[in-house]
């Protein structure tokens, strides 16, 4: 039997997305955390259908989920919400609904009782990574949601998320930089921000020209500018990173957009963000957040809800994607994050693992897609009728963990794995151009090209490369070029697997 969030949900018949883990009760003597499920013993289930006595049931053991509390509060009506604040008007989870009971509903509860007790957080920091708290005297609770009464993510901290903001990547990525000489520093950036400019574009399936690509690389530059975000400022930024003039925008969009995927009608939309009017709301609270209340909290937490957060709500025609990867780089540029002229090239990271990109964006967009009847009328016209709540709670209070954890994956991967190899893969290939230039006379682009070659071939010239060059390299400079380059990749055991320009 389902009790608590479960319950609500489905005794209500909400819109609002189910809990990871239901409660239900089973044959157990205490509370148990099941792989699948949360097992409640019957002594302390609830024991009626009342859905404000499963809520706070729900709040006591399985935590916030905001989805549902937003969706379920409304539908209660207030004389039943004043009664039980009468009964115990010190509780701390009467005290927690009736707080977001008045948010939800937009008005407010009268012919209360002195309300008392400690002050509650509305998530508790133990569980969840929190924001700033803003104390609400009438129920002496502090809201420290990461976001908005309107719009709000939420992060559990798993232990993978607990570990990584223990591990503190950013500090790690200042002091790594922080040990390279200035000449090596400027081409492992160099080299950074080319490869992620391509391979940001690579996951929209898209080769920029030189000129797209040093139009994105300026774009990145930016973060480190710190600019608040603005509709104004991030349109300016969409225009910068959209080529048809006619897909620039000169303002949040005005008409609703959906994906596209490989099937023809409306079995191919697979996702179909917030509408126009919700989009430009969600965006006004979602740069709130990220412009003061993130600045509160671990930049790569913030980089993650800003990130994915952006791309859900799409709220430009085109462009989203890149936009929302720039839009992580924003965020760990902040003060007190990245060090000026740093990047971690995450894209790099991601382009790798694009499965696991589209798995983190799917825990939102597929049960978002349930949500939505799509009517095909041939060509590219749809019907799109809403099957949600009417206060579109689902698009308002989204649970970003999933997100979060892919962030903080990316980042150390961009570190530890892309930056660092593209900074050995610099230093080899130095090594060997100074050995080979200290014996023998070259052309510095012939070298070049043959160091390149040679450590792409793990030691090895290809005969076409000596042909090609046996005209103005004599046969002996080739066999050198392979035998330093071979005991030099000996020594460190690893062959190059990047390839930036020297």
């Amino acid at each position: 039997m389902q009790v608590g969030y479960a319950f609500v949900r489905d005794h209500l018949q909400l819109a609002a997305f189910p809990p990871a883990r239901p409660a239900q009760v089973r044959a157990v003597t205490r509370v148990e955390e099941m792989a699948d499920h949360l097992a409640i013993p019957a002594r302390i289930a609830p024991k009626d259908d009342d859905p404000l006595t499963h809520l706070l049931f729900a709040l006591k053991h399985e935590g916030v989920e905001m989805g549902i509390l937003m969706d379920a509060l409304p539908r209660i009506p207030a004389t039943r919400m004043r009664d039980e604040i009468h009964l115990t008007p010190g509780g701390a989870y009467i005290r927690l609904a009736c707080h977001l009971w008045e948010q939800a509903s937009g008005t407010l509860l009268d012919d209360l009782p002195v309300v008392t007790g400690r002050a509650v957080p509305l998530f508790a920091p133990e569980r969840y990574v929190t924001g700033p708290a803003t104390r609400n005297p009438r129920w002496r609770v502090d809201d420290n949601r990461l976001g908005t009464a309107e719009y709000c993510a939420t992060v559990r901290r798993t232990p993978a998320i607990e570990a990584a903001i223990a591990g503190n990547l950013i500090a790690q990525a200042n002091r790594y930089v922080a040990g390279l000489d200035g000449l090596l520093l400027d081409r492992t950036l160099a080299w950074a921000y080319l490869h992620e400019t391509r391979d940001s574009f690579a996951i929209e399936r898209e080769t920029p020209s030189e000129e797209r690509q040093r139009a994105y690389v300026a774009l990145l530059h930016q973060a480190h500018a710190r600019t608040p975000l603005s509709e104004d400022y991030l349109s300016g930024l969409q225009q910068a990173t959209v080529t048809n003039p006619l897909d620039r925008a000169f303002g949040f969009r005005q008409q609703q957009n959906w994906l596209q995927g490989p099937l023809r009608g409306a079995a191919g939309v697979t996702y179909l963000p917030p509408p126009p009017e919700l989009a430009h709301e969600l965006m006004a609270a979602l740069m709130t957040f990220a412009n003061g209340p993130a600045l509160a909290v671990d930049p790569l937490v913030a980089a993650g809800i800003v990130s994915f957060g952006f791309v859900l709500i799409h709220p430009f025609m085109d462009g989203n994607g890149r936009l929302s990867r720039f839009l992580f780089h924003h965020a760990l540029c902040r003060p007190g994050g990245l060090r000026d002229g740093l990047i971690l090239p995450v894209s790099v990271a991601m382009k790798k693992h694009e499965a696991e990109y589209l798995r983190a964006l799917q825990t939102f967009s597929r049960p978002a897609r349930e949500r939505w009847n799509v009517e095909w009328a041939g060509e590219d016209t749809y019907g799109f009728i809403y099957r949600g709540d009417p206060g579109h709670a689902f698009y308002r209070y989204w649970d970003a963990t999933a997100c979060v954890e892919f962030g903080f994956r990316m980042a150390a991967q961009a570190l530890q794995v892309e930056l660092r190899q593209a900074t050995e893969y610099l230093q080899r290939y130095d090594t060997i151009v100074r050995r080979i230039g200290e014996r023998i006379d070259l052309r510095g682009s012939d070298l070049s090209t043959l160091v390149i070659a040679c450590l792409e071939q793990g030691g090895r010239l290809s005969k076409r490369r000596r042909d090609q060059f046996g005209l103005r390299v004599p046969q002996a400079a080739f066999d050198m070029i392979e035998t330093v380059t071979q005991e030099i990749l000996a020594n460190e055991g690893t062959h190059a697997e990047h390839d930036p320009a020297p």
